[in-house]
């Protein structure tokens, strides 16, 4: 009986030592400085619309369980490549409906010119063309 309250004092001295020990080498209560992080930030603009230089620069990491880099670099630059096209297309139809004379309605132009509306699946409606036809009898 003595041998095993000698046992357990011997523990709870070398468990104060540990504790003691470990204190003095990692501080006083000190917070500690912050840890750099092991990846790159995933960020993207919140007070401008998103562009293609935006996209091209994300840096994704990789994780054991992560995913095929080539994959996902293609991904990322046929976005990049959708939002610079949008983008074309939106200028475009700005500089076009500030010309002069020009109708700011696009209900009333038959002949304007819309892009294709996306299907179901994502990909391009193939009866779609994507424009009005100007009335004969107009």
């Amino acid at each position: 009986m003595l041998s095993l309250l000698v046992g357990l004092a011997a523990v709870a001295v070398v468990g104060a030592l540990l504790f003691l020990g470990g204190s003095v080498l990692l501080g006083r209560g000190e917070t500690q400085p912050p840890a750099d992080l092991d990846r790159s930030p995933v960020e993207l603009p919140e007070d401008r619309p998103v562009t293609g230089a935006d996209v091209r620069a994300l840096q994704i990491s990789v994780a054991v369980r992560g995913y095929r880099m080539t994959e996902v670099d293609w991904l990322l630059e046929q976005l990049a490549q959708t939002i610079e096209e949008r983008d074309e297309v939106i200028a475009a139809l700005r500089a076009e409906g500030e010309r002069p004379g020009r109708a700011a309605d696009a209900a009333t132009d038959p002949g304007l010119t819309l892009p294709p509306a996306p299907a179901q699946d994502g990909t391009a409606a193939a009866e779609d063309t994507g424009t009005r036809e100007a009335r004969s009898d107009a």
